[in-house]
């Protein structure tokens, strides 16, 4: 682009020298150069326009890649948890030595537990991560603090499927 400028440059002077009707070539001549230079830069306009959507095009399609990666990996991980058996890990963890199903023992019975948190299933995990308030018999909640160690500790599957059994019980 710069050869091109500095040759019709140069055709201008050496036109311009040689007379009246040489200037006006060369007026000409410098016009058609400018209307060239004009159309290169027109074009180079539109080919970096063309790259820049090409390039928006596929950042989009990475995006929806990505999304639909990032779908299928909580898919798989929702379908892990799932496989987690709520009764299992209320056996497991010794909640059974303090909660039976229809009595109260140490603690409440689990139909007592569950009749209490109808509809309050985040307050019942936030109870067993020992960041809520204990809802169904608040004067035992000395004796279950120690126990909340082990809920504290359960990870999210084990404590969501614990409590989805928990409130299953009728």
């Amino acid at each position: 682009m710069k050869k091109l400028g500095l040759l019709l440059l140069a055709m201008m002077i050496s036109l311009s020298s040689c007379g009246g009707d040489n200037a006006k070539k060369a007026k000409e001549s410098a016009d058609q150069a400018v209307e060239a230079t004009k159309d290169a830069a027109s074009e180079a306009g539109d080919a970096v326009k063309e790259a820049a959507e090409k390039t928006a095009d596929v950042a989009e399609e990475a995006a929806e890649k990505t999304a639909d990666a990032a779908k299928e990996v909580v898919d798989t991980a929702k379908e892990a948890v799932s496989g987690v058996d709520g009764k299992t890990v209320f056996m497991n963890n010794g909640c059974i030595a303090c909660h039976q199903v229809d009595k109260k023992t140490v603690g409440p019975s689990l139909k007592t537990i569950a009749a209490s948190y109808v509809d309050k299933k985040d307050d019942m995990v936030k109870f067993l991560k020992g960041e809520g308030k204990a809802i169904v018999d608040p004067a035992q909640f000395a004796v279950m603090q120690p126990n909340l160690n082990t809920t504290k500790n359960m990870n999210d599957a084990d404590l969501s499927a614990l409590v989805d059994y928990m409130l299953s019980v009728k």
